[in-house]
């Protein structure tokens, strides 16, 4: 049973997203809003929103490990996994800009992460606070390069609802978001305990690939399409979202204790964006080899936290 409420949890997260994801998309179409700070604001967020579910549920529940191991989890799985699975497809396009701005960012999200868990072993209320101020700070920052860069971006077209419409959509997709994030937590926690696995375990393998769908989804459909600048630039976006605003809320709504296994997993983070980074910075690009390499990468580290 435990295991059909586990599907359940991740068919109603995934379709919630996207229901959300379309619904607000519409709302920012009928107030003018740039396309490119609804994909920068609005679609990261939403994608971002199953692993806020269900850190924000685990956190509630006392499963705090559950909520770190989701979001650094999550973060490994969409750089490895969904940028491998992207380049391995067709070679993966990275914005100048993504390069120098965006990624880096990422990367210091996750040092930092490093450093508040590190001090004092726990993710409290004033480090969450900390990680939400930067997180307001990075998001305004972003508005405004996107309204700075409108006159040379073409518009894209956005089929708008109507406004019951974007009210159902919104509204409907943020409780199945809530309600599969609650289902996923128990589920987990109740397959995690029957086999004598960890939380963390059990976080950083089904849960995070299960909250990384939606991220999946829309990098290779997006990488189908040709539009393959827009699949790391929606990975990077959707980690930054994961550190500074997921466990930002979950830290300020309960403290989070941290293990040395999420200090060890958030240095795998950091040395794994500083490769993928490394790999796409000559020719702004990821090819089908580089790809590969990503994945055979997040193989050897499924193993290893399976076996440590």
């Amino acid at each position: 049973m435990d295991y059909v409420l586990l599907v359940v949890g991740f068919v109603l997260l995934i379709k919630g997203a996207d229901f959300f994801v379309d619904g607000s998309a519409s709302v920012a179409k009928k107030l003018r809003v740039p396309s490119m700070i609804i994909g920068m604001t609005i679609v990261a967020m939403g994608t971002s929103a199953p692993e806020c579910a269900v850190s924000i549920a685990a956190s509630l529940k006392g499963s705090n490990t559950m909520a770190i191991s989701n979001v650094i989890g999550s973060n490994l799985f969409n750089l490895l996994i969904v940028c491998g699975a992207c380049a391995a497809f067709a070679p993966l396009a990275v914005k100048a800009s993504t390069m120098k701005r965006e990624f880096p960012l990422s990367i210091l999200a996750a040092v930092l992460l490093l450093g508040l868990g590190y001090m004092g072993m726990s993710i409290g209320r004033l480090d969450g606070l900390i990680l939400l101020v930067i997180f307001a700070a990075f998001l305004v920052w972003m508005v405004s390069e996107a309204r700075k860069a409108r006159a040379n971006d073409a518009e894209e077209e956005i089929e708008a609802l109507k406004g019951w419409q974007c009210a159902v959509y919104i509204f409907g997709g943020l409780a199945a978001i809530v309600v599969g994030g609650d289902l996923v937590v128990d589920s987990a926690s109740a397959i995690a305990a029957a086999f004598g696995l960890s939380q963390t375990l059990i976080g950083l393998t089904i849960v995070a690939c299960g909250t990384s769908l939606p991220e999946l989804v829309t990098s290779l459909v997006a990488a189908k399409k040709g539009e393959t600048d827009m699949a790391l630039g929606n990975v990077i976006g959707s980690n930054l979202f994961n550190i500074l605003l997921v466990l930002g809320i979950a830290g300020t709504v309960s403290p989070m204790v941290v293990l040395n296994e999420n200090l060890i997993d958030d240095i795998i983070l950091v040395v794994v964006s500083v490769l993928v980074w490394a790999f796409a910075w000559p020719k702004k690009r990821l090819n089908r080899l580089q790809g590969i390499v990503m994945i055979a990468v997040y193989v050897a580290y499924v193993v290893y936290i399976c076996i440590r």
